[in-house]
């Protein structure tokens, strides 16, 4: 399959410049995650590589981080820090600096004085809080992370307080993955990938979990969870929540644009697996697309509905 763009309703082609095809920007890695735009800069990881990459427009791609420690999904705080998911260090850090594997605060590691599993996926709130998701990926093979047992007796989502009180919000997912609040941040939703095990074990499964739910938010209390959107194929893995209320979810034949009620309005089709996405560039309308070995670019009007909260250095247009 080509890269391309497939629409169901023409308000997809609003919101995308369908005239122009989807652009690849970098590839020779091996799977890549968790791209976030700082500083006029994308950066990603490629977990089995064990590094950060960045790319920048007049410079191209290039190696942010030698060791990453498995580093997943990225987001930023409030201040315009890159907070990341290490698998490998099984916690949940802000970086000060994302180019000195040094310039590093521990966020969360433990719950109950037990280590996490390997943390996924993160958001932050307008408020500080940190929330991510923690299914066992990074200890299910060497891939991805190191092979080691759960210690905390199951794969939940957490909520990290500004004074630093972990607190897990929700504890009936198989693997919990990407997450998103919606523009006012009453709602919050989360993926389940359970249908799939890891890099080290190909194949799905659909009778186990391949959706998003959507549940209500009152302070770090969650209530509802119904599904709100199944997604084939594949599972939904990383993902974002624009401006309007539209989610932009990765699958396994590209990217998915979700209507607030769940409908899907048009895909942006890729020849890979994708894993994540980010809107970012000099307005903050540009899609990066992470899928497999490589990194997409994708012109859009949307905005991401996180960065209205955000309070970024000027030196971070995004």
């Amino acid at each position: 399959m080509s890269a391309q763009y497939e629409i169901f309703d023409p308000a997809f082609a609003d919101m995308i410049d369908t005239t122009t095809p989807p652009e690849m920007i970098a590839d020779g890695c091996v799977w890549t995650e968790g791209p976030v735009w700082l500083n006029d800069t994308l950066y990603f990881n490629d977990i089995p590589n064990k590094r950060m990459m960045k790319w920048q427009p007049t410079h191209g791609v290039s190696v942010a981080l030698a060791n990453s420690e498995f580093a997943n999904g990225n987001t930023l705080d409030r201040m315009g820090h890159m907070v990341s998911c290490e698998h490998g260090g099984r916690r949940v850090i802000r970086r000060h600096d994302p180019e000195d594997l040094n310039a590093v605060e521990v966020i969360a590691e433990r719950y109950n004085s037990k280590r996490l599993n390997s943390p996924n996926d993160v958001v932050v709130r307008s408020d500080g809080s940190v929330w991510f998701t923690d299914p066992p990926y990074g200890i299910n093979s060497d891939i991805e992370g190191y092979p080691a047992e759960n210690e905390i007796g199951g794969c939940y989502v957490f909520c990290a307080a500004p004074d630093g009180i972990l607190t897990a919000v929700a504890t009936d997912f198989d693997k919990p993955n990407g997450l998103a609040f919606s523009p006012d941040e009453s709602r919050l939703y989360i993926a389940d990938s359970g249908a799939i095990r890891g890099a080290s074990f190909p194949g799905i499964d659909y009778d186990l979990p391949h959706h998003i739910r959507v549940f209500d938010v009152d302070g770090t209390t969650l209530t509802g969870g119904a599904v709100f959107a199944e997604i084939t194929p594949g599972v939904p893995d990383g993902f974002r929540v624009d401006q309007a209320g539209y989610v932009w979810t990765s699958a396994m034949d590209g990217i998915h644009c979700l209507a607030p009620d769940g409908q899907c309005l048009g895909k942006i089709q890729l020849p890979s697996q994708t894993s994540n996405l980010c809107f970012g560039g000099a307005d903050g309308t540009d899609i990066f697309i992470t899928a497999s070995d490589k990194v997409w670019h994708v012109r859009s009007t949307r905005r991401d509905a996180a960065h209205q909260h955000a309070n970024q250095p000027s030196g971070d247009p995004s």
